[in-house]
């Protein structure tokens, strides 16, 4: 499994419609969870973005999938990063020259 950090940002629906952002936060934890991935980590931010989430998934199809359907309903945008834990970057180090 690998890990993806989502930087999401409201649309303006989403913003008019905040009051039931908790409520969409359970339903794309649902739809992760039915597309095979994880939410390790969802919080709402200050700044730049208005929530952040970890997420695993098997493959980056699998979280590609996941954010553009979160994208598709309107609600937000999102900007997906895959990310590295310790044990994957000490084999990215070891490869390198």
């Amino acid at each position: 499994m690998a890990y993806y950090v989502f930087l999401v940002n409201f649309t303006e629906q989403g913003a008019r419609t905040v009051r039931e952002t908790t409520k969409r936060a359970d339903a794309f934890r649902a739809m992760a969870e039915k597309g095979g991935a994880k939410v390790h980590t969802l919080l709402w931010t200050l700044g730049k973005h208005d929530v952040v989430s970890v997420i695993e998934a098997p493959d980056d199809l699998t979280a590609t999938a996941l954010s553009l359907s979160i994208s598709e309903l309107g609600n937000v945008k999102a900007q997906t990063l895959k990310a590295f834990d310790a044990a994957e970057m000490r084999q990215i180090i070891a490869k390198m020259g």
